[in-house]
């Protein structure tokens, strides 16, 4: 179990890989996309280290509390237009009318 993963976090790893591979996937496939997405639902939980270029931060805090790489990469996920050169208070701005 890799530092960090609960238990639960375990057992979702395990029932993706198993399921994977039940329908005919390679081992080392299964194992990087169980991975995959057991490490996607711990970031949009806001229970891992966001790292910039990923990650929308925790989705119960307020837009005011993300910083401005999450409020980019919530604006992305609702292809709003112009964002690359927005600042901090023009995204949530534009995320608040989405």
């Amino acid at each position: 179990m890799p530092q960090g993963w609960s238990k639960h976090d375990n057992q979702m790893y395990e029932s993706i890989r198993e399921s994977s591979m039940d329908r005919g996937m390679d081992p080392a496939q299964a194992k990087e996309i169980a991975a995959r997405t057991v490490n996607k639902h711990r970031r949009q939980e806001g229970r891992t280290p966001n790292k910039r270029t990923m990650g929308t931060g925790n989705p119960r805090k307020p837009l005011e509390e993300h910083t401005r790489d999450e409020l980019y990469n919530l604006a992305k996920e609702h292809k709003i237009e112009g964002r690359s050169k927005m600042q901090k208070d023009e995204l949530i701005a534009a995320l608040n009318d989405v």
